[in-house]
């Protein structure tokens, strides 16, 4: 906040675009440089479509107590006629004390009102959706830089991959980077943090034990517990993936969407199924749905270490997939 004067802080501020990060993003801000120039600002928040002419005459009208105001105006496409006129005619000699923010979402409701602003000479902060991956790029390193960190554009690439693409979870994971590294992000910076990021569920840990992929499962059921999923639904998923593929099984090799009326199930999970049920024996079966029952009586049965109990169902079904018993 270095260097801002009242002089430097825009009387009108129009925050323009969809993307509900950057347009909360950019009324923080301003409010952070509102007060650094006067702690005791005044700070007022409304609805446009709310709004009528009379009180915004007297929230714009000189303070009888002096000091300065800022006005949050939310959803300004929303504003009605009257209150457009009365806003764009106080934007040509606003007064040095107040500061209006106006957020427009920027589509053609309203367009009038955000053409008149610019028109009279608003600060434009862009608030719109990122359209393209560039653009996300883009965010990720500016937001890596904003806290004064470095991040390569293959780092950024890496970490959209593994977050996806929603604006708050990207910046939330790129805080969480900077708080946990030394600030410098390169691609195996993120792979190494975020292996296995990609969303874990109990299905996860079931499929692949229901192939044989011990490590796998492992790695998905520590990772799962680690981010907090909880035992319960793992234990379920782990029943549930036998239990299915036991069914299917029984069933024999027919057309997925013929059998999905007899089963009741749908046909994508019969197709999945019936690929995870090669391999397995009838006898196979039987002891990993013994083995299942037992880790769900141990998980739900508040068991002492209910983390060993899912671990040790998982080498139990690969066991009972090559036909041994453990």
């Amino acid at each position: 906040m270095g260097g801002v004067t009242a002089a430097s802080l825009a009387p009108i501020l129009l925050v323009l675009g969809d993307e509900e990060l950057l347009a909360t993003r950019a009324v923080t801000e301003a409010v952070a440089k509102a007060r650094s120039v006067d702690p005791d600002v005044d700070v007022r928040e409304y609805q446009a479509g709310a709004l009528v002419v009379g009180e915004i005459a007297e929230m714009l009208s000189p303070s009888l107590f002096g000091g300065r105001r800022v006005l949050v105006l939310r959803a300004g496409q929303d504003a009605r006629k009257d209150l457009v006129a009365a806003l764009l005619a106080y934007a040509k000699n606003p007064d040095p004390d107040v500061q209006l923010i106006v957020l427009h979402l920027g589509g053609a409701k309203g367009k009038a009102f955000a053409d008149g602003l610019k028109a009279a000479g608003a600060t434009v902060v862009p608030a719109a959706k990122l359209k393209g991956h560039r653009d996300r790029v883009a965010f990720v390193r500016d937001e890596i830089r904003r806290a004064g960190g470095k991040c390569t554009d293959d780092a950024a690439e890496t970490l959209i991959a593994a977050v996806g693409n929603d604006l708050r979870e990207l910046a939330a994971a790129c805080s969480q980077l900077m708080a946990d590294t030394d600030g410098r992000i390169g691609a195996d910076t993120v792979s190494r943090y975020y292996r296995g990021r990609v969303e874990v569920t109990g299905f996860t840990v079931a499929d692949a034990a229901m192939v044989g992929d011990v490590p796998a499962a492992l790695e998905a059921l520590r990772w799962a517990l680690h981010v907090g999923v909880d035992p319960v639904p793992i234990a379920d998923a782990i029943a549930d993936g036998v239990r299915t593929v036991a069914r299917v099984a029984a069933a024999g090799r027919g057309d997925p969407f013929q059998l999905a009326s007899t089963l009741g199930m749908p046909a994508w999970k019969i197709r999945s199924a019936q690929q995870r049920a090669r391999g397995w024996t009838p006898e196979g079966l039987v002891e990993a749905m013994r083995a299942a029952a037992e880790c769900n009586a141990a998980v739900k049965g508040g068991s002492d270490d209910r983390a060993y109990a899912l671990e040790r169902a998982v080498f139990s079904v690969a066991a009972a997939r090559q036909g041994g018993t453990r």
